[in-house]
């Protein structure tokens, strides 16, 4: 048996944050070593507590480090809309024990990138701030970095505006900082993850499977990102499934670059015509197509197995 993978995750949960963490952890293919966190879907120190709770819930000495609050070079735009004011809300979690790390995320991310004997793989679903500052603080971690894979972007239309996907368009300039960084980069955009929905029956099971399939329901009742009834769209657990089941998706190495300003500002572009005419090189291994069904009877089987 092949030892587990070992992935630090930068995220900013947030309720699909919350289904592709508890995922992760529970699956004994990967080993999670961190929990990063970052201000995006609410603010840092609300994602931070998220982070904790479901360590706490879980059981599981993960530890939970907080970085940035605010975008590299703008002010940090919050959906509560999307995830409540707590960014989890919709489960009663116990009152809150543990606390974060004391160092900053950047800083122990660091450290443990550079002590582990295998290449780490970063999961990045949150802003891409924290990530930008390691590798312009230190650079010497991208060599010991195996991949990062992200849940941002997309090829055709935003969820921001008409062309921003949310967690590029909160920090654009990071997130080109990282594309352009030169380590191998998976990117699941909204082209993929509006089409890997989890229904009610499916959604159903996952609550009678246990404290945190019922745990996860709760939350999924309160989330906004569509609906049970319709297809929730759990955005960021597209990362693990790639992950554990790279054959559930079709990928194409694409030229992506990210527009920093203007109306644009967070939007990923891929310059078909410019890698057609050898003007640019492909940088990042693009997620095209998804098998919906795949992904949904696998979301389930990671709780009713």
């Amino acid at each position: 048996m092949m030892n587990p993978r070992p992935i630090i995750f930068d995220t900013d949960p947030g309720i699909d944050d919350a289904a592709a963490i508890v995922i992760a952890i529970r699956n004994p293919s990967l080993d999670v070593r961190l929990l990063s966190t970052v201000g995006a879907n609410v603010e840092v120190e609300k994602t931070t507590a998220n982070a904790l709770k479901l360590t706490e819930f879980l059981d599981v000495d993960i530890p939970v480090a907080k970085g940035c609050g605010q975008p590299l070079m703008r002010t940090l735009e919050p959906c509560p809309e999307i995830h409540g004011l707590t960014g989890m809300d919709g489960f009663d979690f116990p009152p809150l024990q543990r606390k974060p790390l004391e160092k900053h995320a950047v800083e122990v991310m660091r450290e443990m990138i550079m002590a582990s004997e295998e290449k780490v793989t970063l999961v990045v679903i949150g802003t891409h701030t924290n990530i930008a500052i390691l590798f312009r603080l230190y650079p010497e971690v991208k060599t010991k970095i195996a991949e990062i894979v992200t849940m941002g972007g997309g090829l055709s239309g935003g969820n921001t505006n008409s062309t921003a996907e949310f967690n590029i368009y909160n920090d654009p300039h990071a997130a080109a900082i990282v594309f352009e960084s030169g380590v191998p980069i998976t990117m699941l955009g909204l082209n993929v993850t509006r089409r890997a929905l989890l229904h009610r029956p499916a959604a159903e099971r996952i609550d009678k499977s246990g404290p945190a399939g019922h745990m996860l329901f709760s939350l999924f009742e309160h989330y906004r990102g569509g609906s049970l009834d319709t297809g929730l769209i759990v955005h960021d657990a597209c990362t693990i499934a790639y992950l554990l089941h790279p054959e559930f998706f079709k990928t194409e190495m694409m030229s992506i670059e990210v527009a920093t300003e203007g109306v644009a500002a967070g939007t990923t572009v891929s310059d078909f015509r410019a890698v057609r005419n050898g003007e640019k090189a492909a940088n990042i291994n693009v997620c095209t197509e998804v098998d919906a069904e795949k992904f949904e009877n696998w979301f389930v089987e990671e709780f009713c197995r």
